[in-house]
């Protein structure tokens, strides 16, 4: 058996591996160091498995993943949701759809707080859904949009998928991060044009709310929200100006948050130990997970896969189009059974090669990629927002209704990831100012 017919059989049976419910850093792992075995013999397989989870966790821009996980931790236990959808609430009630409009709001300023969907989502979830049920809301809206919303962690910096496809594809950091600025404000735009035009259409999906608030209200509660503009001036201000890198924006962050939790007098024993504990866990998630990438990474190297994959890419070099219609085909299909962490991290070796064999940006494909992978997080059957959200809700509302919620969202994504292969400036833009 020849090193390419090995290569794409260890793929397989990783795919077996996963499918069987083995966790993704196992699969990766186990399956990548049998098929080095396979080429190379035992010892260096061994050799493999000694030196280079260690090379990789020592990579110093990976400290940047633990940091922001620490400030997503701290701004969570500061009430930062709660002060958000407030405001956005308060100014925003004149809209139809106000409720689902404050929550795509609210859900952008949480992601750029937090750098993860799922806790995003869940966030918000506890917040807007029960409002949007009290004043009778069309269920599916309600949860469709607080599973969709939530997808924006992925994009808005900073976000740790982002920080993980810029080491593999060996880019800027800060470039990436800031790269998915305006393709997350452009993604929160069409979901609220979506939502006005729904509501104006159908009224009964989204009543409209007879409440009046006084200006001193609206005034106070939006003041109640500083703590997020200072972050975003410490994290994507100090990187996109250059003064601090990733990781330094990251520790910065973090140290701001904890700082505004005890300013708020919401910092106790209690809130900086369950922080820290859920930062370090996510971290060696994370990481762990990583690991069987980057093993996965080498095998595929010594398999000879990439050199096979960028010589199937050559003759769509000058069909493009195609070549990011198949892309984004697997990364759905994909996105359908595995969590988004599992997606980057297995199909990054197989993909980079292909689109690097055609010459695309890696800043832009890196945004692509992370676009699939916010649809997959709503797409049945293991769309993992949606059960985020199904965990929420509980029995109020059922999971098909909240999968039919989504759907107009993930045309709203279509629509957008369009935008972004017919524009590419809207991804490059922001890091060209950079260079």
């Amino acid at each position: 058996m020849s090193s390419l017919q090995i290569g794409l059989l260890g793929v397989v049976a990783i795919l077996i591996l996963i499918g069987m419910r083995v966790p993704i850093g196992v699969a990766l792992g186990v399956g990548s160091f049998a098929g080095i075995w396979a080429i190379r013999g035992f010892d260096p397989a061994l050799g493999t498995l000694r030196s280079l989870p260690f090379e990789f966790v020592a990579h110093w821009s990976l400290s940047a993943i633990p940091m922001f996980l620490l400030m997503s931790a701290v701004a969570s236990q500061s009430g930062i949701a709660k002060s958000l959808y407030r405001a956005a609430r308060l100014w925003l009630n004149f809209m139809p759809g106000s409720l689902a409009v404050s929550t795509t709001f609210a859900s952008a300023g949480m992601a750029a707080a937090s750098g993860s969907s799922m806790a995003t989502a869940a966030a918000m979830g506890k917040l807007a859904i029960p409002e949007m049920l009290r004043f009778k809301y069309d269920k599916g809206l309600a949860a469709g949009v607080v599973a969709s919303a939530g997808t924006l962690g992925s994009l808005i910096p900073p976000s740790i998928l982002i920080v993980l496809y810029a080491i593999f594809a060996e880019v800027s950091i800060s470039q990436m991060l800031i790269a998915g600025v305006l393709p997350g404000i452009l993604t929160a735009a069409v979901y609220v044009i979506m939502i006005i035009m729904r509501c104006s259409i159908t009224p009964s999906l989204a009543p409209k709310i007879e409440e009046h608030h006084d200006p001193g209200e609206k005034w106070r509660a939006l003041g109640e929200v500083w703590p997020l503009p200072v972050l975003i001036l410490i994290v994507i201000g100090g990187i996109y100006s250059g003064i601090a890198t990733a990781t330094e924006a990251g520790a910065f962050g973090a140290a701001a948050a904890f700082l505004i939790a005890i300013f708020q007098r919401r910092m106790n024993w209690q809130v900086a130990r369950d922080s820290v504990v859920e930062a370090c866990v996510s971290t060696g998630l994370v990481f762990f997970t990583a690991i069987g990438a980057i093993l996965l990474t080498r095998f595929m190297a010594f398999a000879g896969v990439p050199f096979y994959m960028a010589d199937l890419a050559e003759p769509f070099s000058d069909q493009f189009i195609v070549l990011i219609i198949g892309a984004s085909i697997v990364f759905i299909i994909l996105g359908m059974f595995l969590d988004p962490l599992g997606v980057l991290l297995l199909s990054l070796p197989i993909m980079l090669p292909l689109f690097e064999g055609v010459g695309a940006d890696m800043i832009w494909f890196g945004i692509i990629v992370i676009k699939f992978l916010e649809i997959g997080l709503v797409t049945p059957p293991v769309g993992f927002n949606v059960y985020v959200i199904k965990s929420v809700v509980g029995d109020q509302i059922p999971l098909e209704t909240i999968f039919k919620g989504v759907g107009w969202f993930i045309v709203c994504e279509l629509i957008v990831v369009a935008l972004l292969v017919l524009f590419p400036d809207i991804v490059l833009y922001l890091p060209s100012l950079m260079q």
